[in-house]
């Protein structure tokens, strides 16, 4: 399960952010995007042109994908808490060991920002849960992963 907070900016022009949710090992090598929120209404899919502004996640994943992508790509969201759950659909073949969740948030008259919370798969002995906070474009981020 993921918790993510997009947090409320007092701003004179406000635009919600294109955030990007992967999992990365602790080399930095991604390995599964699991969501991508962005501007999905704009007409011929225009939206898609600003993802490479998640500069990190660009490099990384997000410019061998086509989007709009099944399962993964999803219209902005408001400011507030976000909760996700990841199955077996998604994490399956995720091979034993120590990762990163990655969110990364870029904002149009606004800044970017990337926080990364470690957790351990798959989960032994109960559910184990990591957190991180952001500082300016994302609050907290938070993965609590069951056995």
């Amino acid at each position: 399960q993921v918790s993510v907070e997009i947090p409320r900016l007092t701003v004179a022009e406000y635009h919600r952010p294109y955030v990007a949710l992967w999992i990365e090992k602790p080399d930095q090598t991604a390995v599964k995007t699991l969501a991508v929120w962005y501007d999905t209404k704009l007409k011929a899919n225009e939206g898609a042109t600003w993802l490479k502004d998640m500069r990190t996640w660009w490099r990384r994943a997000g410019r061998s994908m086509t989007m709009p992508a099944d399962g993964i790509s999803d219209p902005t969201k408001a400011p507030g808490k976000h909760q996700l759950t990841f199955g077996a659909a998604q994490l399956g073949a995720l091979p034993p060991g120590q990762y990163n969740l990655v969110v990364e948030a870029a904002r149009e008259v606004g800044g970017c920002e990337v926080v990364k919370a470690p957790f351990t798969w798959p989960a032994s002995g109960g559910a184990k849960t990591s957190s991180a906070k952001g500082a300016s474009e994302l609050g907290a981020v938070t993965v609590t992963v069951k056995p």
